[in-house]
């Protein structure tokens, strides 16, 4: 088996079969699997999916309880078959042979750890696909100024690859992560530290300390309709923004030492500060408001 593609779901079952959809239609020239994984939505999503896909044969793993992404990924991890492992977000579609391309790379190049496409929002434009820097002192300093830091230092390529050529990245976002199974087996999958937000980060930094790189191949595209397996944009979501805060906090607490982890920290809290007082949406104030009361150093 060359890929196995794991889905996790929460209440996405409408998402799903369009993604699925597009799994079928885009992906040729390798074998794979689907995994599904529900994290205790109990909305009947099986029924639903194996209706719509009665001639295709998914694997679904129903579980007690909501674990959150990075274990319910790990649990789809363990009956697996693939050569590669995909971990693709259920608002997604495939533009193109997304899976051969990302799968294809990695066969090709066994020094790299982890790869992932190009995303797209729902109006086809560039989405939030990986991030060249990991979370630290340069990452808070580049979120205080905007960004810019990170546009000028790489060319306007700090979160989407608008060249034709792969490039070296500090992690791929959770949408559409693909990682080899032996490099999965060394590193035992997600940490189950997390529940949900930087779980990926977290597993992009453990790999790169393996010795192997994380890279963007930009020929892979993929649709990602971000946020509508959670929450509308720009709404306020104290649940959102609690797990949002809770994996940054883990994160930091586990890959960052105490003094690096102190001034991230305080970069980071002179930010949300600012932003909370200086932000003409009511939405954002609260946002932030709501970010500074969970905020732990």
């Amino acid at each position: 088996m060359d890929v196995s593609i794991i889905i996790v779901n929460y209440h996405t079952s409408h998402l799903i079969i369009d993604c699925l959809k597009s799994v079928y239609e885009k992906t040729n020239g390798i074998t794979f699997e689907v995994i599904i994984v529900d994290n205790a939505s109990g909305d009947g999503y099986d029924k639903l999916i194996e209706t719509a896909f009665l001639d295709k044969n998914i694997k679904f793993i129903t579980l007690p309880e909501n674990i959150g992404f990075g274990r319910a990924n790990n649990a789809g991890f363990k009956v697996a078959n693939g050569r590669n492992v995909l971990c693709l977000n259920p608002d997604t579609i495939l533009i193109n042979n997304a899976v051969k391309i990302l799968s294809d790379y990695l066969d090709a190049n066994p020094d790299v750890g982890a790869c992932g496409g190009n995303l797209y929002d729902e109006h086809m434009k560039p989405a939030l696909s990986f991030r060249r820097l990991l979370p630290g002192i340069r990452w808070e300093l580049s979120e205080l100024c905007h960004l810019i830091p990170e546009k000028i230092l790489y060319k306007g390529n700090s979160h989407f690859n608008f060249s034709d050529k792969v490039i070296t990245v500090g992690y791929i976002t959770g949408a559409d992560l693909m990682i080899p199974q032996r490099i999965l087996n060394s590193v035992n999958g997600f940490s189950e530290k997390f529940f949900m937000y930087y779980e990926e980060t977290d597993l992009c930094k453990r790999i790169t300390k393996l010795g192997y790189s994380v890279k963007n191949i930009p020929l892979a595209k993929i649709q990602h309709l971000e946020g509508k397996s959670f929450s509308s944009e720009g709404t306020f979501n104290p649940l959102k923004i609690e797990r949002s805060e809770h994996g940054r906090y883990t994160y930091y607490k586990h890959n960052l030492s105490i003094l690096h982890r102190f001034i991230a920290n305080f970069i980071y809290l002179v930010f949300i500060s600012t932003r909370r007082f200086l932000s003409f949406s009511n939405i954002r104030r609260k946002i932030y408001a709501k970010r500074l009361s969970v905020f732990k150093f």
